[in-house]
C-alpha cells in the first residue's frame, strides 16, 4: 500500500469500500446521503432538548412528537430534501435549520468566523464535531477559509471616501513562512477617520520589513482609490515617512508620534529615573505653543545633561513632533499618539497568538481581513467630541472642508 493510501481516514476508506463508488458523482451522492443523515440527528437531538425527553424515552409533559414534515434545503453539497420533527404544540424551533429558511450551507461562514476569530483548523474541527458531529480536514478548512481572498481583494480595491482628515499609518510583525524559512513580515495598516467622524481601516497590505519606500506605494494606492485629501497623518518613527506621505500629499502634516517618542526616550534610562524624567518631559509636549515646548526641551537637556543621548532625537526630529502645536487642545489630542491604529495591532496580536507560525502571507491576510470586519462591526459610534473637532476644521481647512461635505 502506498504512504498516501495508508494516510487516509479509515472512515472514508470503510465507505469507500461498502458502497459501490465508482466516480465523482457517486462520492458526492454518498456525501450527500450522510450530511443528511447528520443534520437528522442534530435535529432529533434539537427535538429531544425541547421535549425533555428522548425519541424512545418516557412522555412526562402536556408536548409531544408529531410526526415530520418534508423540506428541501440548499447546502454547500447542493439541495437536500430533509424531514423536519414536529411536536404537537409548535413549539419546537430548530436552530440548524430555522423555521422558514431554505438554505443551510452557511456552515462555511460559521467556519470562516471561527477561523477570523484565531482558532486553528484544528480546533475549528474538533469543535465542529463537537457541537454538530461533522468532521473536516485540515486542507478542507484551509479550502473554505480561501473563499474570502475573493472578497479580501474587492475590499482592498474598494473605493473610499475622497477626504479624511485624519489619517494613522503603522505596521505590525508577524512570523511567515517563506521558500522554507520562518521571517518578519509587516502588515501595513492605515485607518482614516472621515468627516463624519466615523473611524475606517482602509488598507491592510503584506510586505517586507517596513520601509519608506512601501508606505509610499500605499499612499498612492490610497490616491488611486479616491483620497484626494489628508489634513494630519500620523506615523512612527520610520525613517523618510515624511518624504513618502508628502509625494503623495503634499499639503498633509505630518505628525510623528508623542507616545513612540517617549517610550524610545526612556529605553535610555534605567527604570528607577524613568518615572520622574517622564514627569518632567511633559513640560515640553503639554506646552501650549512650539516656542514654549522647546524652551522646556532645552531646560530639560541643560538640567540633565547625562541624558543627551536620550534627548537627541528629540531635536534630529523636532519639525514632526512640534506640528500638533499649530491646533488646538481637541485637535492635538486626536493628532499626536497612533494609539487608534495601536489598539487595532493589539487586536491582530491577540487573534494570532494561535498561529505563532503563518504559512503564507494569504494565510495571515486572511485573518486580518477577518479580525478587520470585527473590529469595524464595532465602530458604530463617531469620535468623542466630533462635532467641536470639525467646527474647529471647519476654521483651519475653510475651503477643504466645505468642498468635501
Amino acid at each position: 500500500m502506498s504512504r498516501k493510501a495508508k494516510n487516509i481516514n479509515p472512515l472514508v476508506k470503510k465507505i469507500f469500500e461498502e458502497n459501490d463508488i465508482e466516480n465523482i458523482s457517486d462520492a458526492q451522492n454518498i456525501m450527500k446521503d450522510m450530511f443528511k443523515d447528520m443534520v437528522s440527528l442534530m435535529l432529533e437531538s434539537e427535538m429531544d432538548e425541547t421535549l425533555g425527553y428522548s425519541k424512545y424515552g418516557r412522555n412526562t409533559n402536556d408536548n409531544s412528537r408529531n410526526g415530520n414534515n418534508s423540506k428541501k434545503v440548499k447546502t454547500s453539497l447542493g439541495q437536500i430534501e430533509l424531514d423536519i420533527p414536529r411536536d404537537r404544540n409548535g413549539e419546537f424551533e430548530p436552530q440548524i435549520v430555522p423555521k422558514h429558511s431554505r438554505d443551510i450551507s452557511d456552515i462555511e461562514d460559521k467556519i470562516i468566523s471561527m477561523y477570523g476569530r484565531g482558532m486553528s483548523t484544528s480546533d475549528i474541527n474538533e469543535h465542529l464535531q463537537e457541537i454538530y458531529g461533522l468532521s473536516f480536514s485540515t486542507s478542507q478548512i484551509s479550502r473554505i477559509t480561501d473563499k474570502i481572498l475573493v472578497k479580501v481583494e474587492e475590499w482592498k480595491n474598494r473605493p473610499l471616501k475622497a477626504c479624511y482628515p485624519f489619517v494613522f499609518l503603522d505596521a505590525t510583525y508577524f512570523n511567515v513562512k517563506s521558500n522554507g524559512k520562518i521571517i518578519k513580515k509587516a502588515a501595513y495598516v492605515i485607518v482614516g477617520i472621515d468627516l463624519e467622524g466615523q473611524k475606517d481601516i482602509l488598507s491592510i497590505t503584506i510586505g517586507q520589513v517596513e520601509s519608506s519606500k512601501l508606505w509610499l506605494k500605499e499612499l498612492d494606492s490610497l490616491k488611486s482609490r479616491g483620497v484626494q485629501e489628508i489634513f494630519i497623518a500620523s506615523v512612527d518613527g520610520l525613517t523618510g515617512f515624511k518624504d513618502a506621505i508628502n509625494a503623495i500629499y503634499p499639503d498633509t502634516k505630518v505628525q510623528r508620534c508623542i507616545v513612540h517618542q517617549i517610550r524610545n526616550t526612556l529605553k535610555f534610562l534605567n527604570y528607577k529615573e524613568r518615572k520622574a524624567f517622564a514627569q518632567e518631559l511633559k513640560e515640553v509636549y503639554k506646552a501650549q505653543d512650539e516656542k514654549t515646548g522647546y524652551t522646556a526641551l532645552e531646560n530639560l537637556s541643560s538640567k540633565y545633561p547625562e541624558y543627551s543621548p536620550a534627548l537627541k532625537s528629540w531635536y534630529t526630529h523636532w519639525t514632526e513632533l512640534s506640528c500638533f502645536y499649530e491646533y488646538p487642545q481637541e485637535i492635538r489630542r486626536m493628532m499626536y499618539t497612533t494609539n487608534v491604529i495601536e489598539s487595532i495591532n493589539s487586536q491582530f496580536k491577540k487573534i494570532s497568538r494561535s498561529k505563532a507560525i503563518f504559512p503564507t502571507d494569504e494565510s495571515l491576510e486572511k485573518i486580518l481581513y477577518l479580525v478587520t470586519q470585527n473590529i469595524s462591526k464595532k465602530w458604530t459610534q463617531k469620535i468623542r467630541s466630533w462635532e467641536k473637532i470639525l467646527r474647529m476644521l471647519v476654521i483651519i481647512y475653510p475651503e477643504q472642508v466645505e468642498k468635501y461635505m
